[in-house]
């Protein structure tokens, strides 16, 4: 009698292609949300470079910095608040002396939005173009 040649795959066989797929696409989704951080962290250094612009147009125009981000001209900058893509928040405060002729701008993440679990946290710009943060540089450079 012929002996009938099994065809197909055992269970064992699947299980571990099911497991190394598993373990391929956990790493794959890691490295991707790692990069969406850092692409969208383009989204607040764009708005804190764009209200840095408007702050030294203000200069120009008053010989004062202004606190008023949203506040139509000649007494404020006009500009949204809000980043293009939705995920930052920029507020103004007067220098370190509290007086109109410097400024530092923060870029903080939406309270509830993805980005606010970003390792570098705010992003910081002052008058004279020093760009800091108040996080780590875990997953690259903040700037």
């Amino acid at each position: 009698m012929l002996r009938r040649v099994a065809k197909g795959f055992s269970l064992i066989e699947l299980m571990i292609v099911v497991a190394i797929i598993a373990v391929l696409a956990s790493l794959a989704y890691y490295n991707y949300s790692r990069y969406a951080f850092r692409a969208r962290r383009a989204d607040g250094r764009e708005i804190l470079m764009r209200t840095a612009a408007a702050e030294e147009r203000f200069f120009t125009n008053q010989n004062a910095y202004t606190d008023d981000i949203v506040g139509l001209p000649p007494a404020g900058l006009g500009l949204d608040a809000t980043s293009t893509g939705g995920h930052y928040v920029v507020s103004v405060t007067w220098g370190t002396t509290g007086d109109p002729n410097s400024f530092i701008l923060t870029a903080k993440p939406v309270t509830g939005d993805v980005q606010a679990n970003d390792a570098c946290l705010w992003l910081k710009i002052d008058n004279v173009g020093n760009k800091t943060w108040t996080g780590d540089t875990t997953n690259g450079a903040c700037w």
